[in-house]
């Protein structure tokens, strides 16, 4: 998740962050070594860049360019530390909304709302599972990887957030990862205070649904309706018109394992009909069971890769066991 002291232009329609969220990073290479500017180079990026809050980088570039730091650097978890650092003026308007919000739910929702207006392709969303809350975050973009840095510096963050804006001893029931689990979880495990789960489907925060309701503030209506118009009027300057199947597909990535992605859901969290939601896919030449089906394709790939366990594999893509994923990926190459 990105930090952006200006937001005031639009995102272009390549998969783009803003270059000023590469200052902390920029600051702790410069602390360990002096192999900043190489490390900039080499991604093609100038020092320049990141002192023009305007200029715009490809999100695959801010991804490897994090990757290598922790390597650089020495410190594998330095994302997830980094995001111990942030603060709701980091993002601007919509960190000062999360921190005006008079519970936690309603602060995830207005971050889910409005992230795409710090960074594009990015898949965020909030939903109850057994009473308790649910805050998912994804790149969209399979090829941006490995990107555990984004990952745990946005989870970290978020968890950062909800510490500095409601309750300072506040833990997750659970937090869950894309990426496998690292050799040493122990720095995680001290930021994050709870249950680490790794090889998800997409990085998720639980939160209780006791928390995530309760009422820390009463928020200011003239504040709140003055805020929401600054971002709003943000969000009209970022790319328009996704296609139908881009929207249905970001759905799947919040849901997948967690929730039954039906037409009825689907459409309904868009706000049409079945029937229209079935027309305007296959206007675009796919539908829903294929849009499911090739993000189900997708993750597994990269997990059978990374040789995680059949049983776990099928237990994150939602499958009701390892028999049913193989029988899946027989149809998958047909």
């Amino acid at each position: 998740m990105a930090t952006a002291p200006q937001m005031n232009r639009a995102l272009p329609a390549i998969a783009s962050i803003r270059a000023s969220v590469l200052a902390p990073l920029v600051e702790q290479i410069d602390r360990r070594s002096g192999k900043t500017d190489l490390l900039l180079a080499t991604h093609g990026i100038l020092r320049s860049q990141l002192e023009d809050p305007y200029a715009m980088i490809p999100m695959a570039r801010y991804v490897a360019i994090f990757e290598d730091a922790a390597r650089i650097t020495g410190e594998p978890a330095l994302g997830a530390r980094l995001g111990t650092l942030f603060k709701p003026s980091d993002i601007g308007p919509i960190g000062v909304l999360f921190s005006i919000s008079g519970t936690i739910r309603a602060g995830f929702e207005r971050l889910a709302k409005y992230v795409n207006t710090v960074q594009s392709a990015t898949s965020s969303g909030v939903f109850e599972e057994e009473g308790n809350l649910v805050w998912s975050y994804r790149l969209e973009d399979p090829q941006m990887w490995p990107r555990r840095q984004d990952s745990e510096f946005s989870l970290a963050a978020s968890c950062q957030l909800v510490r500095s804006c409601f309750a300072r001893n506040w833990r997750p029931l659970e937090v869950h990862f894309e990426h496998l689990a690292p050799r040493d979880r122990s720095v995680l495990e001290r930021i994050f205070r709870c249950p680490l789960l790794f090889g998800e489907s997409a990085n998720r925060i639980i939160v209780s649904g006791a928390d995530a309701g309760r009422l820390y503030r009463h928020e200011d209506p003239a504040l709140s309706a003055v805020l929401e118009r600054t971002v709003a009027d943000l969000v009209g300057q970022t790319v328009p018109g996704d296609s139908i199947s881009g929207q249905v597909r970001t759905l799947i990535g919040i849901y997948l394992g967690h929730k039954p992605i039906t037409l009825p859901a689907v459409a309904a969290e868009l706000g049409t009909s079945v029937r229209t939601l079935q027309r305007r896919l296959s206007q675009e030449g796919t539908s829903l069971r294929d849009l499911v089906r090739e993000t189900r394709r997708t993750i597994a790939a990269s997990q059978i890769e990374a040789h995680v366990q059949k049983a776990r594999i099928a237990e994150v893509l939602g499958y009701a066991d390892s028999t049913v994923l193989w029988r899946a990926r027989r149809g998958w190459t047909r």
